[in-house]
This record gives C-alpha cells, sequence and structure tokens, in this order.
C-alpha cells in the first residue's frame, strides 16, 4: 500500500500516447501507453499500464460510470449519444490507466521503457477510485467535453 509520496508526481510530464489495446496473451487485459520524461531526464520513455476487464467493471461499478454518465448525455443530441457511450469506454479505461501511472509515480520511475502489469496496484488503485471518485469521473466527462 502506498502510504506516502516518496516522489513529486509534478516533476513528470505524462503525454497519452494510444489504448486501450488488448493485451497479446491475455485476452481479459487492457493498455493504455503513456509517454513520461522526468525533468531531470534527457528524454522521455514509454510505460504501458495494463488492466484488467474485471478491475474495470468493478471500478464502474463503484464510480456509478453508467448512471452518471447517463444523466449527463441528456443534453446531447439523441443521434449524437451512441458515439458519446462508445467514446466514453475508451475514455474510462484511458482514465483509470492513467491512474493507475499515477501511483506508480508516487513510487519513482526508473529511465526505461517499461509496463505496469494488470496484477500490480491492484488494491490500491481499488483504494484511490473508492475514496475519489470524482476524479476518475470528472476526467473522463472533461475529456468527453460533458459537464456533470
Amino acid at each position: 500500500m502506498i502510504t506516502a509520496s516518496t516522489h513529486d508526481i509534478a516533476s513528470y510530464r505524462v503525454s497519452f500516447f494510444f489504448g486501450p489495446e488488448p493485451v497479446e496473451g491475455k485476452a481479459e487485459v487492457l493498455a493504455c501507453v503513456f509517454n513520461v520524461k522526468k525533468r531531470s531526464w534527457k528524454a522521455g520513455i514509454q510505460v504501458a499500464v495494463e488492466v484488467s476487464r474485471g478491475q474495470l467493471s468493478a471500478i464502474e461499478r463503484t464510480t456509478q460510470l453508467t448512471d452518471r454518465l447517463a444523466k449527463c448525455l441528456v443534453v446531447v443530441e439523441p443521434q449524437e449519444q451512441a458515439d458519446y457511450q462508445e467514446r466514453s469506454g475508451d475514455v474510462f479505461v484511458q482514465a483509470v490507466c492513467r491512474q493507475k501511472l499515477d501511483l506508480q509515480l508516487l513510487l519513482g520511475l526508473v529511465q526505461n521503457n517499461q509496463r505496469i502489469p494488470a496484477e500490480e496496484l491492484i488494491v490500491e488503485l481499488d483504494q484511490v477510485v473508492s475514496k475519489h471518485p470524482e476524479h476518475l469521473i470528472s476526467c473522463i466527462l472533461d475529456e468527453l467535453g460533458l459537464v456533470p
């Protein structure tokens, strides 16, 4: 469990690169890739962040994402709602992966391309989402251009 910040997240610059994509050989796992650069590094790295579909489903229930998204979509034209719902799935996975990456940043990263496996930081991610579901929801709604 992460109890205190040993590294300053603000010292990292993180950019979303691509995803979610299925992980080869792991049917129940999706991954997003981020570019990460620390101020003291000469170059950035790529970090693939994996999350299981089971954990995504649990987080979706915890945050009540489906209900909250439906409430926000009432202002969207009916013919556009399907596009928003489809996009929201990708944005949700990206936001969850970003939160998991932030947890890893608290622990620090070495300057090598790397992967954070789906099996790591499960409890920590669930705790962060349970304590601060609004953060995840606001990231998703902001990316979709929706107002809660």
